[in-house]
């Protein structure tokens, strides 16, 4: 995808969703379906008023693309996977943040690549002008990675950190990584 379809998804979406909450909140639980959060800290992490929050939480779970639970005092906040819409957001979402591009364009064309996760603020769902991967292999080409990471930021517009691991490491570092999101693996995995 060009930059100018990274652009013109943006545009798209902001056309559809006029409301930059809701925006967010899609951002912040259909990125990875396993993000959950509560009124509050949504709040706090928006800089919002918790009414605006709340209005629009209500409408994206009445709607059924939000589910709901107790804990304790807390109503916490989770994507419906199961949704017949879910994947499709989802796709939309990674074209707005350019993440597609990244797996298009980086990731799949490595070699010696075992699996790539997303990490990071966009793995939890924020909205960040870094985006953070975890590579996982062994024999990668540096130089090839530089090109194309390189050539993958100017098309999104965003900083790609990226982190290579060995194989061997990966169980006990991806541990620490509670939000990681499998972005690519290998076939055959």
């Amino acid at each position: 995808m060009s930059i100018l379809a990274t652009q013109y998804c943006t545009i798209v979406l902001q056309t559809l969703i006029t409301s930059k909450t809701r925006i967010k909140l899609l951002m912040k639980f259909f990125l990875n379906s396993r993000t959950t959060s509560y009124l509050r800290d949504l709040a706090s992490e928006f800089g919002e008023s918790t009414n605006a929050i709340r209005m629009e939480l209500n409408r994206l779970e009445q709607t059924g693309l939000l589910r709901s639970h107790k804990e304790g005092n807390k109503k916490i906040f989770q994507a419906n996977s199961k949704h017949p819409l879910f994947g499709d957001i989802h796709n939309i979402l990674l074209k707005h943040t350019g993440i597609d591009h990244i797996v298009d364009k980086v990731i799949a064309n490595l070699g010696g690549l075992a699996s790539a996760f997303l990490v990071g603020r966009f793995a939890r769902g924020q909205d960040s002008p870094v985006i953070d991967i975890l590579l996982v292999g062994r024999d990668i080409d540096m130089g090839y990675l530089h090109k194309v990471v390189e050539k993958a930021e100017q098309f999104i517009s965003r900083r790609i950190r990226y982190m290579i691991i060995d194989p061997a490491d990966a169980p006990g570092l991806l541990g620490s990584y509670p939000e990681a999101l499998m972005l690519w693996q290998e076939e055959g995995r």
